[in-house]
């Protein structure tokens, strides 16, 4: 997911107001219903993460319009980051197949960046389908046009349709006349879809809270609360029951929790824990499930923590379970699938309880339960978590019932998410705001030779330049030593890797919740301190961390005779063009230190491969049988192509390289001149997966195991580097890019 699509999935919205009927709901799709107070068009929204963004202002327009009296214009009005964006929320309470967008479009001198429409439908887990016409936004002046997104429309996922308009860069754009179309009918027209409550859906007594504020820490209540957590987990992804939605399981488990807290020790826990799995039906017998036994195409087998160690339930209820496991539920399931085409796992029908910003005892014990069995049972590099994940789950159950207050509880879950190693598993919404502060410095700094050196500039305002130069190495935030403030957060800081922590670090340890402070600086061996001004993300020049190289393309040739690759700007149309200009190149540099704007594995790997041939294997959740990890076919890209690129192709990669860069990295490596320099990326790829928490936090895991042919593993290491390289900061002191300097070297032997 790019960082615009990200940025925009953030976007604050009025809630949706829920009407029996498609033709009664009003939707000011021609901006002509004006909001008295505002002077905008009713409904509509202008906000960004809650801020009104100065930088991009919305405006009404009675001058510029496409039809009736209104229009909508976006501008560029100062320097900052980011985009300006506008939106209308739709509720889908209809029945179809796909949503189609037009709308009206002026633009005025937009630069640099694009214009556009943009169109996100929201469901119960998250982002279900998602256009900003990134690949075809427009640019420059154009008079009025009429565009169209279409995308497709799950009406049982579905919960939330937002749409408008965007701009990133310069200039200036309009937007008018909107209409939705329902599978090519107008929205008036579009039949109600049906909605029919599972037994889980209409079970909501605890929606407003689980009725227990407090649970004790003793050392027999977490034995007996570790015990209950990984059998709820086990029945919940097990029990056939439980898999048809007839259970709402979070609240099974706020009925059995009063109880098992009042048992008088382990015999008196395990019989209360043996009649609630009793009041289960029994499972039929399962003719299609087979045997969970280790074979050649599996990476993982499944771990059930404690529940079938010997001694720690009665005979009777470990026969119950194994029941349970062996004749256990097939196929998708209410709170899990796994689908075909992605293979990563999505998670459904789990409450985020959003209404509840500090969770009761019984609701904070629940996050903790679902995250740790949802990567118990469908995480699929727990193996090289580094350590035994059953021990984690008595570890933090006094941290998550102990939380006294809304940042503690973040707190616990930042450690707790932090304890798998993923890259991808940084929370959404306000869980890092509210312990590192809304507040950032407005300079960018990077850890070098392990020291904070200052590396560039957010903004140019408040004389920044003149206080702080590159390689001015910070010692001391706010009167605190970097290092001591490093450890403090190091497990807070969510990341594969050692140098992925680093990546991250820089900004939150420039953070607060105050928007002035201080920095101390070694230049030159001088210390100094220096008056620090901080601001909201917004006010920044955030692209900065995200789109280094270059300002003007997505590719050009170095002195005369190599050529240049920014996957971040790159579109696989430009592809023809590239091949002319480097055709006669001693090389190619592929500058990997961003996220690809366009998929390219297939694409741009063709072009510098002369055949067929394998470059990756994945491994990803068994839906038969939850735990289990099978191995894929290995994925092949290249073909028969006498006509390939036969230079040199250097790929330059850091810690920035992430996800859908390092799986591009690995394609590109299997062609057969393709070195790779540069240091550790953050190894954290495959597809990613969404987790609904407690309290409205959302978290992500790598949903899928990402291996070379060979079977090496790219999560936690990253991909494979044949020249390390790393920056210096005498090299950030003269401006100097080092990666790119060896790569040029390396193409010019």
């Amino acid at each position: 997911m790019n960082l615009l699509c990200k940025m925009l999935s953030a976007l604050v919205i009025l809630p949706a107001i829920h009407l029996p009927v498609v033709a009664q709901q009003h939707y000011n799709f021609d901006m002509e219903d004006i909001n008295a107070t505002t002077r905008l068009p009713a409904g509509w929204s202008t906000s960004l993460a809650g801020e009104q963004n100065s930088t991009y202002p919305v405006k009404l327009d009675s001058i510029n319009k496409q039809n009736g009296r209104y229009s909508l214009s976006i501008e560029k009005a100062k320097d900052g980051g980011g985009f300006g964006a506008s939106s209308l929320l739709i509720d889908p309470v209809f029945s179809g197949k796909r949503v189609k967008l037009t709308g009206w479009v002026k633009t005025e001198n937009v630069t640099e960046g694009y214009a556009g429409l943009w169109m996100r439908i929201d469901g119960t887990d998250g982002l279900v389908a998602f256009d900003n016409m990134g690949s075809r936004g427009i640019k420059g002046s154009t008079e009025w046009k009429q565009y169209t997104i279409d995308l497709p429309y799950n009406e049982q996922k579905a919960t939330a349709i937002y749409f408008g308009g965007l701009l990133s860069g310069n200039g200036k754009m309009w937007i008018d006349n909107f209409e939705l179309l329902v599978d090519d009918q107008p929205l008036a027209k579009a039949s109600l879809k049906k909605i029919v409550l599972t037994k889980a859906a209409a079970d909501t007594i605890f929606n407003s809270g689980s009725g227990i504020q407090a649970i004790p820490a003793d050392r027999q209540t977490v034995d007996k609360l570790t015990n209950l957590g990984m059998l709820w987990g086990f029945l919940k992804y097990y029990h056939p029951a439980i898999a048809k939605g007839d259970y709402n399981w979070d609240a099974e488990l706020f009925r059995v929790l009063p109880k098992l807290l009042a048992a008088n020790g382990k015999q008196d826990a395990n019989k209360i824990l043996e009649e609630w799995v009793d009041a289960l039906s029994k499972p039929d017998e399962c003719h299609s499930c087979k045997e969970i036994t280790m074979k050649s195409n599996i990476k993982l087998m499944p771990d059930y923590g404690y529940i079938f160690n010997k001694d720690n339930f009665s005979q009777s209820l470990v026969d119950k379970l194994t029941w349970i496991k062996n004749n256990r539920s097939q196929g998708k399931q209410y709170y899990f699938d796994v689908p075909p085409g992605a293979g990563n796992p999505e998670f459904s029908h789990e409450n985020p309880y959003k209404r509840m910003s500090y969770p009761d005892a019984g609701y904070r014990l629940l996050a903790l339960y679902r995250y740790w069995n949802i990567i118990q049972y469908f995480f699929p590099d727990k193996h090289l978590i580094g350590e035994d994940w059953n021990k984690i789950l008595p570890e933090f159950i006094p941290a998550f019932t102990g939380a006294t207050d809304t940042v503690a509880y973040d707190l616990a879950v930042l450690r707790l998410i932090s304890r798998v190693h993923d890259t991808h598993a940084n929370p959404g919404g306000t869980i890092l705001s509210n312990y590192f502060g809304k507040y950032f410095a407005p300079v960018q700094a990077k850890f070098i030779e392990s020291k904070l050196v200052v590396t560039g500039y957010y903004t140019d305002s408040a004389g920044i330049k003149d206080k702080l130069k590159p390689g001015d190495i910070i010692t001391k935030v706010d009167g605190v030593k970097v290092e001591d403030i490093l450890q403090k957060q190091l497990p807070l800081t969510p990341a594969s890797n050692y140098a992925t922590q680093l990546r991250d670090l820089p900004r939150r340890i420039l953070r607060s919740q105050s928007p002035t402070g201080e920095i101390e600086i070694e230049r030159d061996g001088k210390i100094s301190t220096v008056a620090l001004q901080r601001y909201e993300y917004n006010k920044l020049k955030n692209q900065l961390d995200y789109d280094p190289h270059p300002a003007d393309s997505s590719y050009k040739l170095i002195n005369g005779n190599i050529g240049y690759v920014f996957p971040g700007k790159y579109y696989n149309r430009q592809l023809p063009a590239i091949k002319e200009l480097f055709k006669d190149t001693r090389g190619i540099i592929v500058d990997m230190r961003c996220y690809p704007s366009e998929f390219m594995p297939f694409t741009f790997g063709a072009y510098i491969k002369p055949s067929l041939s394998h470059f990756v294997k994945f491994t990803k959740a068994n839906v038969d049988a939850p735990g289990i990890f099978d191995y894929t076919e290995p994925i092949s890209n290249g073909g028969h192509n006498s006509g390939y690129y036969k230079g040199k192709i250097i790929v330059i990669v850091n810690a920035l390289t992430q996800s859908q860069a390092e799986y591009t990295t690995i394609a590109f490596q299997s062609g057969p001149n393709t070195t790779v320099i540069g240091s550790t990326t953050a190894g954290a790829d495959g597809n990613v997966s969404g987790i609904n928490l407690p309290g409205n936090i959302f978290v992500y895991m790598s949903g899928l195991g990402v291996l070379y042919p060979d079977g090496t593993e790219t999560q936690r290491a990253g991909v494979k580097i044949d020249v390390p390289v790393q920056p210096t900061i005498k090299g950030i002191k003269e401006g100097r890019d080092e990666l790119l300097e060896k790569a040029i070297e390396l193409i010019n032997k």
